[in-house]
């Protein structure tokens, strides 16, 4: 019997209240997701966290709009007060379509924090995307824990819990990952692109006062990254995008030309859904000659499989992928290289930014992080047979891998061991995209670094928008990507059970 079966429309993947994939068996329901189709959303049970509010979050939120007659205003609940402060400052931007701005009323309630702004589309909209950029909602169980305390919620979730100082566990994990650090280096986020988001922020800031406002996006990074980068841009000069990771010579120009006024690069090592992997060692040397910063994301692979510290001033990464394996929470890491310039009080300053961990989601991570070991072996011993697999199939177009021939000699440079590969296989196929998603019988959802392995059409849910129209696929091709790509994440399932559902759905 096959290891996968149908999972509906909308049931969370895994299934429980705090997993943070949802599945989309049909590109109808990729399509209907996209477009808030009514009859698509209602199933929906969750989402990714920072896209869809959770459930619990929206339960929370209709308790207060009723308890507290806000008639007319829109509540979002956020990580913290400081993060409610800064949506507020946000909207209230002069800048902004001034139809649009208003500042909005902070709001606490034991513990849980918001910010309630005028019920309109645009302010909505702006709302949502800056915490979705930024990491900044209010965590399910949080949420879940504030709902029980009202009566609402009969009791929290069952689940299993790490019993002492989880802190302490998880960085036991991680500090031996990366040289020269202390347990005190490794700063835990709410999420990854919290964890970029602060970084980014503290040396922004820290480099504007020398007069260097210029960030180089390096490759085609995750879409809340390059939201980031163009949403505190000065002005749009001040947002570089070099489109080939291996064009080495074009940041040598580029440097040559700006490089007084070039605060920082942002590479993700292996990028995301490429999988390509630059000359680091290289970008890091000429990058410091001009006193440059560069923060390296390695999610893709995980601080597990690569090591790119030596390479970077700061490392950030979400901690949703790999070490919480189980796809039940939402987590991020930053690691300061103690080698970079007044390093300690970069560390502070990020650290201050860095948005407080729920205690019972910290817990649930120190259950779960000292499966990823294991977790790795299993995964990177599937991946190549895979990755070769989809290679002969004649129905197959393109398999990019971490090995992949064009940066193979640059990923395993920052590789732990000659096996460490992540999960991550994109490919496309020689047959319209609906006929083989369709037709797969396999998890299909966002996310990945997961125990189970996902499947999807990636450029359709983070880039809708391009996918869809003819001057967006034009922009999509420049930097090589394929609207048809799908990425998928290996999981812990046996390797030829993955193949034969692939088989079957290429038939």
């Amino acid at each position: 019997m096959s290891t996968f079966v149908h999972i509906p429309l909308g049931q969370a993947i895994p299934n429980t209240p705090h997993a943070v994939s949802c599945s989309l068996p049909t590109m109808r329901s990729v399509h209907g997701y996209e477009q808030k189709d009514p009859e698509i959303v209602r199933q929906l049970t969750n989402g990714y966290p920072r896209f869809v509010v959770h459930p619990f979050l929206q339960q929370l939120t209709q308790h207060y709009h009723t308890r507290d007659g806000l008639i007319g205003k829109t509540l979002w609940l956020t990580s913290s007060a400081k993060m409610a402060k800064e949506l507020q400052t946000i909207l209230a931007d002069p800048s902004a379509d001034s139809a649009a701005v208003g500042s909005g009323t902070l709001f606490a309630d034991q513990g849980i924090h918001g910010l309630a702004h005028p019920d309109t589309p645009e302010l909505n909209s702006r709302a949502k995307r800056f915490l979705q950029n930024v990491g900044g909602f209010l965590c399910s169980r949080a949420a879940e824990d504030r709902l029980v305390q009202l009566g609402l919620l009969s009791s929290a979730h069952p689940e299993k819990l790490y019993p002492d100082n989880a802190l302490v566990e998880v960085r036991r994990h991680l500090q031996p990952l990366f040289a020269g650090t202390t347990v005190e280096d490794i700063l835990i986020a709410t999420g990854g692109m919290n964890a970029l988001y602060a970084a980014f922020r503290a040396l922004a800031e820290r480099q504007a006062k020398k007069g260097r406002t210029i960030w180089v996006q390096v490759g085609w990074l995750y879409l809340d990254t390059i939201a980031l980068l163009k949403r505190f841009a000065p002005n749009s000069e001040d947002y570089i995008y070099i489109a080939d990771v291996f064009d080495l010579p074009a940041l040598e120009l580029l440097f040559a030309q700006q490089g007084n006024r070039i605060a920082g690069l942002i590479i993700e090592a292996p990028t995301n859904p490429l999988i390509q992997t630059p000359d680091l060692a290289a970008i890091a040397r000429l990058a410091r000659s001009y006193d440059a910063r560069i923060i390296i994301d390695p999610s893709v692979s995980s601080v597990f499989s690569v090591d790119v510290l030596p390479h970077a001033d700061v490392v950030t990464a979400s901690l949703t992928k790999y070490t919480a394996s189980e796809g039940d929470l939402l987590a991020g890491l930053v690691v300061v290289n103690p080698s970079t310039p007044r390093a300690a009080e970069l560390r502070r300053d990020i650290a201050a930014r860095l948005e407080p961990v729920y205690p019972r989601e910290l817990s649930r991570l120190a259950h779960e992080i000292g499966q990823t070991q294991q977790l790795l072996r299993t995964i990177e011993t599937n991946v190549p047979l895979i990755a070769a697999w989809l290679e002969a199939h004649p129905r197959v177009k393109n398999v990019i891998w971490a090995h992949d021939p064009s940066s193979r000699a640059n990923y395993e440079k920052i590789a732990r061991t000659p096996d460490s590969v992540g999960s991550m296989i994109s490919f496309t196929v020689h047959q319209p995209l609906a006929e083989f998603y369709d037709k797969l019988r396999m998890p299909k959802g966002p996310s990945f670094g997961m125990k189970t392995t996902l499947i999807c059409p990636f450029m359709y849910l983070a880039h809708y928008d391009l996918v869809t129209t003819e001057a967006g696929r034009e922009e999509l091709s420049a930097s090589g990507l394929d609207p048809d790509l799908l990425r998928m994440s290996i999981g812990t399932e046996p390797g030829q059970d993955i193949i034969t559902a692939l088989a079957e759905a290429l038939s």
